[in-house]
């Protein structure tokens, strides 16, 4: 089985783009996932804010099956249960479901490229699952990016502590 790799400049990116904009962009390079496949992005408490909007800007590179480029979903599940379901065929049971507007096709180089605001906003803590929504369906390869409108990545423990020391540091210097 192959899973979805993400490269550390995405995250990189992630948490620059969510200090910076209350939005959470995440690179998705070579993501591949069979039908009902989902992988956990983001755990419960690792996002603040309140989650508004999704989008994605994705190429289809793969599909098996019948997946095609619009079966890339985005499942949000807060403490209600699943709360949203952005894009996929197979109706995976959420409260919120979004089709994206485009990507209907299996053929390599498909696009999918949509940003759909939520018509019930989901508060922090939540978490963040992505995968191919087309449960039957064979593999899918996706690149791109996916974007969270409207929250930021809480900063790690050790990342807050580097900068805690850091401006422990300089203020050691101009004393």
């Amino acid at each position: 089985m192959k899973c979805g790799t993400f490269a550390t400049v995405g995250l990189a990116s992630a948490i620059i783009a969510g200090a910076a904009s209350a939005d959470v962009t995440v690179d998705v390079i070579d993501f591949s996932a069979v039908g009902g496949e989902f992988f956990t992005i983001f755990a419960e408490g690792e996002l603040t804010g309140t989650l508004d909007g999704v989008g994605v800007d994705l190429v289809f590179t793969n599909s098996e099956n019948f997946t095609w480029a619009d079966d890339f979903t985005i499942l949000v599940t807060d403490a209600g249960g699943l709360a949203l379901q952005a894009g996929g065929f197979t109706d995976q049971g959420a409260m919120e479901r979004i089709s994206w507007a485009n990507g209907s096709s299996g053929a390599d180089g498909t696009t999918v490229i949509d940003g759909v605001g939520l018509a019930n906003l989901i508060a922090a803590p939540f978490s963040v699952q992505i995968g191919n929504g087309y449960n039957p369906g064979g593999n899918g390869t996706w690149n791109g990016t996916f974007t969270l409108f409207g929250v930021d990545l809480v900063p790690a423990p050790g990342a807050l502590a580097l900068l805690g020391m850091a401006g422990l540091a300089g203020r050691r210097r101009r004393g």
